[in-house]
């Protein structure tokens, strides 16, 4: 959000029109625009049509147009219902086929394949572009790469705070339903994740590393877990085996917490000696910003280990020494994971501490901050709430603010409510979220649902406002209320990161495309005839005459 500099600037550029650089010409007019939408492709098309008509009035003669046409009218006049019953009932077919495709290729993909087709492919043949003619310096041009900007920025896939152990939990779900909750991109995020904080390129020193750098680019598990035990029987200390080892390998949570306890020791050993050689050359600074990446993951995940087991005040404290010592690690997201132990533990005041420090104007929202901030607000009123009551009297300072604040989160977030009200089934979160989408929605429901579900009439206060967030945003893809419009991208990024046996939400809810609308009139119309002309097969014929006469 720009400040009051930034917007003073705005209107003196707005105000003020830019000069033309040297060496180029200056923006179009109205009318040079003109001439040039009336010389581009589109005329050219119509001249050829013109010309082809020409053509054909001129070459009647020797074509026998007439004779031609009149042996048409008496071929028509000799049909029988039986084959407009045939010719109706095959266009119903084929048409309703058409509906059908269209119908399921919508439900899969949001979009029409005939539109998609007709954007994509025949509007450039038929002269049409989909910028127009706006110069690169021009304001629809700059309106249009800073929505862009902004689209990318929304649209960015987050690593989950609170993502899963495959070994101990994404492994048994498969094991007890045969599912796969994670799909091949989500995975594949994972693995350049991986990639990125546990390798660099000084890997080739140490014979151990450089067989774990090759164990993270592999896909089948099985060759990933053998690399680890290689790598450790090169070297005992190698933290990112037993890391590998704990996420993977491990088929209970007490199993991969013994395996992290142990990369702990061998990786604050090798922490220790990089801190010692960092300032020897650029490579040992590579190596201890590494090394770094590796203590700060197996710190985080002894943390989640122990709030797994039961263990919450020592997950609390491992959190709050981890970002007291790697503050510049904030971007991990540490402290989403705080404030679920937090609510855990029913610290309300010190969940309103981390808020009062993240939940700022200039850091990036997510759904953990802004529900989290309106469940406390939730939770000073819920108790003693009465939609009866406040429909007499009007809502309470205490209760206004508590609206406000599911308001502000449902904008953000309009997905989460279902699953909180249970209105759509859970599923495992996925290892990668995109903020705003349904993927966001799915991982903090998964774990912060029972904690509204502790505080008496949350949920009920949720079910009776949340909807009225939409009558404040009625146009959310083109402006919102408290924060950016809602991305339009969030539903292709979902069904990448999401199962394909979850129904994924879409905001907002799409209207049916018009060829759907099309083909299924076009079906219905062809098929009413068809049966009307088989049932009745006299006057469809007379109907069908006087229509020919008509046209001829």
């Amino acid at each position: 959000m720009a400040d009051g500099g930034g917007l003073a600037e705005a209107a003196t550029a707005a105000a003020s029109p830019p000069a033309p650089a040297p060496g180029l010409s200056p923006p179009l007019g109205w009318r040079e625009r003109l001439r040039a939408r009336l010389a581009g492709t589109g005329v050219s098309l119509w001249f050829v049509v013109g010309l082809g008509l020409g053509l054909l009035y001129a070459l009647r003669v020797p074509l026998r147009l007439c004779e031609n046409l009149a042996a048409v009218t008496v071929f028509l006049n000799s049909l029988t219902p039986k084959f407009y019953v045939a010719l109706t009932g095959t266009s119903s077919l084929i048409s309703g086929l058409i509906f059908m495709f269209e119908w399921w290729y919508f439900h899969k993909h949001g979009t029409s394949f005939m539109e998609q087709v007709s954007v994509n492919h025949l509007r450039p043949l038929m002269g049409g572009t989909g910028n127009g003619l706006s110069e690169p310096g021009s304001p629809s041009s700059n309106r249009e790469s800073e929505t862009s900007r902004q689209n990318l920025s929304e649209c960015k896939v987050w690593r989950n705070p609170l993502n899963l152990f495959r070994g101990a939990e994404y492994r048994r779900y498969t094991w007890v339903t045969g599912k796969e909750p994670l799909t091949y991109y989500d995975m594949n995020l994972s693995a350049q994740d991986h990639q990125t904080f546990f390798t660099c390129d000084t890997d080739f020193l140490r014979p151990s590393d450089t067989v774990m750098q090759k164990a993270w680019r592999e896909r089948n598990p099985p060759a990933r877990i053998k690399a680890a035990y290689q790598a450790l029987e090169l070297n005992n200390d190698c933290a990112t085996a037993y890391v590998l080892l704990a996420e993977e390998e491990a088929t209970t949570i007490v199993d991969a917490e013994r395996l992290f306890r142990q990369a702990l020791k061998a990786g604050e050993t090798i922490y220790r000696r990089s801190q010692q050689c960092q300032h020897q050359s650029p490579q040992h600074e590579a190596q201890l910003r590494r090394d770094t990446n590796v203590l700060v993951y197996i710190k985080r995940r002894l943390a989640m280990c122990a709030r797994k087991l039961g263990r919450i005040r020592e997950a609390v404290k491992i959190m709050r020494d981890l970002m007291k010592e790697f503050p510049p690690f904030t971007m991990l997201n540490i402290h989403e994971n705080l404030l679920e132990s937090l609510l855990e533990l029913q610290a309300y005041a010190d969940v309103q501490a981390v808020l009062a420090k993240y939940d700022d104007i200039s850091l990036p929202k997510s759904a953990t901050i802004c529900y989290t901030a309106a469940l406390l607000k939730t939770r000073t009123v819920s108790d003693k709430f009465s939609p009866e009551t406040a429909s007499r009297r009007g809502l309470s300072t205490a209760e206004m603010n508590a609206v406000e604040a599911i308001h502000r989160a449902v904008e953000f977030n309009p997905h989460v409510p279902k699953y909180l009200l249970e209105m759509k089934s859970l599923i495992l979160p996925p290892e990668h979220i995109l903020k705003r989408g349904d993927s966001e929605a799915i991982a903090y429901a998964f774990f912060h649902l029972q904690h509204w579900k502790r505080i008496e009439g949350a949920l009920n206060l949720l079910q009776c406002t949340w909807e009225g967030t939409f009558r404040m945003i009625p146009y959310p893809l083109e402006k919102g209320h408290l924060f950016y419009p809602y991305p339009s991208c969030t539903e292709t990024a979902d069904r990448e990161l999401l199962p394909t046996f979850h129904h994924v939400s879409v905001y907002p809810k799409k209207e049916l495309p018009f060829f759907i609308h099309f083909t299924a009139g076009l079906c219905s119309s062809t098929a009413m005839i068809a049966l009307l002309t088989h049932q009745f097969p006299e006057i469809m014929g007379v109907f069908a005459k006087a229509c020919e006469k008509e046209v001829w």
